[in-house]
């Protein structure tokens, strides 16, 4: 993908995420895309292997379930209308069904769990850790918050 194409896709899924995440591990699965923030991390550095993704043994089936309805929200475009532009719905749908046939043929065998304990341990006196306290949600656009602060506020 493109890094402007990774952008939108990486968004799209924090806005869907974001409106349907009901509980803390759907919120972490949120925080961790949103944190793939090319603004923040760099142009042309973020990429992910699903095996990277902070899955979690006794909540896998849930989670996928979860980041599946995600995809399918970002397809139908829930909470498009709070980009500041408009992305080519044909490349963001393609990449989207792309990602959903990688989603459903990962399997509970390939986790990788010290990907989540790296990723959700807090360090001592860390006053801004990974998986932000309490699960703030950005003001303007009602969107899971990273360590990185809002994936939309980032780019514009």
């Amino acid at each position: 993908m493109s890094n402007s194409l990774t952008s939108f896709f990486i968004e799209v899924l924090a806005l869907s995420g974001s409106i349907f995440a009901e509980n803390n591990r759907e919120k972490e699965m949120v925080i961790w895309l949103a944190q793939q923030d090319q603004s923040v991390v760099g142009i042309g550095t973020v990429g992910f292997d699903i095996d990277d993704m902070p899955w979690t043994i006794e909540s896998f089936e849930r989670e996928r379930i979860f980041i599946l309805h995600t995809i399918s929200g970002a397809m139908e475009r829930h909470g498009w209308e709070r980009l500041n532009y408009e992305p080519r719905e044909d490349w963001i749908i393609e990449c989207l069904l792309k990602f959903q046939r990688m989603i459903f043929a990962f399997d509970k065998d390939s986790i990788k769990m010290e990907s989540y304990l790296e990723w959700s341990k807090i360090e001592e006196d860390d006053n801004n850790p990974t998986i932000p306290i309490g699960y703030p949600k950005c003001g303007i656009h009602d969107i899971y918050l990273s360590c990185h602060g809002c994936i939309l506020c980032n780019n514009t």
